[in-house]
């Protein structure tokens, strides 16, 4: 995949278990994007394959293979104008589900990510941030994906309620059987949240291990500083609850 010349995302061989949690991280035009864009074919390769269960996705319709993995974006994107009950019922309708089966996935989908259901006819423009973030999860969910692409799902809340999110999501990945990519600028969210990270650097991935392993024994200059980022902040809250000056 190339951007303005250059290879956005180039020379990445990554694999992804079933039930694995795998977090994305890096600086800023990393291409943790466009590598989790690459996966649905929001985003087509310039060269090599990308295989979902198994099977090229480039002989797959995009708009079906959509339709098969849930993905959550940072802006979250309800339409503006359908209830909550018509945002989260979306592919459902796309997909021909009965309107009874419709009703009741709804339903359920506002119970298991704990959101009253006397939401479900309230308008997106009336929710709080972390209520609509839940929407765009229960969407994302709606039609029983078993594959989740999160990009900065819980950016754009208060600490305390993206802290609440991620959590509320591991759960849900967990219980449900998921198969979950996240790309995160939060290191410290993608340690508590994944069972493995891979680090990107200029469209490349310079390292990837299970999260203890980064944690405790990363190779790379790149995924070293990355991974000590908690540690540092750690110690810098430590030496202000001791009373220490910190620069």
């Amino acid at each position: 995949m190339y951007q303005d010349g250059r290879g956005a995302v180039r020379g990445v061989s990554l694999a992804v278990g079933k039930g694995e949690f795998l977090a994305l991280i890096g600086t800023s035009g990393a291409g943790k994007t466009t590598l989790l864009k690459l996966i649905n074919r929001l985003v087509e390769p310039t060269r090599g394959t990308v295989r979902v269960d198994g099977a090229d996705i480039a002989a797959t319709d995009p708009v079906r293979l959509r339709r098969r993995i849930g993905y959550v974006f940072q802006g979250i994107g309800l339409f503006p104008h359908l209830t909550v009950a018509e945002n989260i019922a979306v592919t459902l309708r796309l997909l021909g589900w009965p309107k009874p089966d419709i009703v009741a996935r709804v339903s359920e989908m506002l119970d298991l990510v704990r959101l009253p259901r006397e939401l479900a006819a309230r308008l997106p423009a009336t929710l709080s941030g972390g209520q609509a973030q839940r929407v765009g999860v229960a969407r994302a969910l709606a039609a029983k994906p078993s594959i989740m692409l999160m990009d900065e799902p819980f950016g754009a809340v208060d600490p305390l309620t993206r802290d609440a999110l991620a959590r509320d999501y591991r759960n849900l990945h967990d219980a449900l059987g998921l198969t979950t990519v996240l790309v995160t600028h939060d290191v410290l969210e993608a340690v508590l949240l994944a069972d493995r990270i891979a680090v990107m650097e200029a469209g490349e991935i310079v390292e990837t291990g299970a999260t203890h392993a980064l944690l405790t024994g990363a190779k790379t200059e790149a995924a070293r500083a990355l991974m000590d980022m908690p540690r540092r902040q750690s110690e810098r809250v430590n030496r202000l609850s001791a009373g220490a000056a910190v620069r």
